[in-house]
């Protein structure tokens, strides 16, 4: 899997949880269980993963949906 946004913020989660699955991309959110060590001060980013032969399509959803600057850098591919 690929990281393909890294955040705090609940409702950006959510959102793009939402245009994930409309699309049929499946998706893993990591990290969503470390509020209980940190005690839920959201010092902790998410990270959504994405299966990696379906990261282009997740990548131009966010893309579309105007959060490019959320993406985070693609991998080079050498």
């Amino acid at each position: 899997m690929e990281e393909l946004v890294r955040t705090n913020d609940p409702v950006l989660i959510s959102f793009l949880e939402s245009i994930l699955e409309e699309a049929g991309i499946k998706h893993f959110v990591a990290d969503g269980n470390m509020s209980i060590m940190e005690g839920s001060l959201a010092m902790i980013p998410r990270r959504i993963l994405v299966d990696a032969d379906q990261i282009q399509k997740a990548r131009s959803l966010v893309r579309d949906a105007g959060l490019e600057h959320e993406l985070r850098p693609e991998k080079d591919n050498f």
